[in-house]
């Protein structure tokens, strides 16, 4: 695909989510928020699935086979004690004008400062990696579908400015769109009140996306590419039968005590 397709394509998206957000914003400042209701908080909840999950699930199926499951499993399972354990967290944060994991985590230990600043160093610390493992994710994507074909911008930039090539760089550009997004709708304020609506709804819009994309997919592969799942399974099998093990457990990689815990 063109360079130039892939980015029209992508930006407008991007400028979607922000007129999204802008409009959860604007209607909450009115007093009608849309993200009152269960529907849309739940879909919330689905930014867990990041960018990188795309290449990463993929690639440990088709290495580990049945060991990718457990990561999703257990935060599935983790979620039926959501209607006391969630719950309790909020009813702490509201009490306590909690805005975060380390004023959280410091407020359990006589709202320590000390230990807030350093639960705060680790977060960031922790983060960066991930962060930086999404944005290469979403860079390796755009690249990936533009396979063969030379980014004009870059290619301008490269004979103006040789030295200064940070613009042509699609995970340099996706951080500060990012960024943006994140400061307009995310940290402008940070009140306990605040609910930040926008980005809320913005995640919730992802989410139907992400559903839309993953069942078209499951059924073109499924009852386009195979006959059903029995014909699936079969043919893997057939053709790879020294790769069967992937499709068990109980074995080497993917052992009883491993899936379990």
């Amino acid at each position: 695909m063109s360079v130039t397709n892939v980015a029209v394509v992508t930006l407008l998206y991007i400028g979607l989510l922000f007129a999204v957000a802008f409009y959860a914003d604007r209607r909450r400042q009115a007093g009608r928020s849309i993200i009152s209701n269960p529907q849309i908080y739940s879909l919330s909840f689905a930014v867990y699935l990041s960018s990188w999950t795309f290449f990463g699930s993929v690639g440990r199926a088709a290495t580990s086979g049945l060991d990718f499951l457990p990561i999703y499993l257990g935060p599935t399972l983790i979620a039926f004690s959501w209607l006391f354990f969630l719950r309790k967290i909020i009813h702490i944060s509201k009490d306590q004008n909690i805005v975060g994991i380390a004023d959280f985590i410091s407020s359990r230990y006589g709202k320590s400062q000390s230990l807030g600043s350093l639960i705060t160093v680790f977060a960031v610390i922790g983060i960066m990696p991930y962060i930086a493992l999404q944005l290469k994710a979403v860079a390796y994507t755009f690249e990936h579908l533009t396979a063969g074909h030379s980014p004009p911008l870059r290619t301008s930039i490269s004979n103006w400015l040789p030295q200064i090539d940070m613009f042509s760089d699609t995970a340099f550009i996706v951080a500060l769109l990012l960024a943006l997004f994140a400061v307009l709708f995310g940290a402008r304020q940070l009140g306990t009140t605040e609910r930040h609506e926008g980005l809320v709804a913005a995640i919730a819009l992802e989410s139907l996306v992400k559903i839309v994309a993953f069942v078209a997919v499951g059924l073109f592969v499924t009852y386009g590419m195979f006959d059903g799942f029995t014909d699936i399974f079969t043919q893997f099998t057939a053709r790879f039968p020294d790769r069967a093990y992937l499709l068990y457990i109980d074995q080497d990689h993917t052992t009883y005590f491993r899936w379990f815990s």
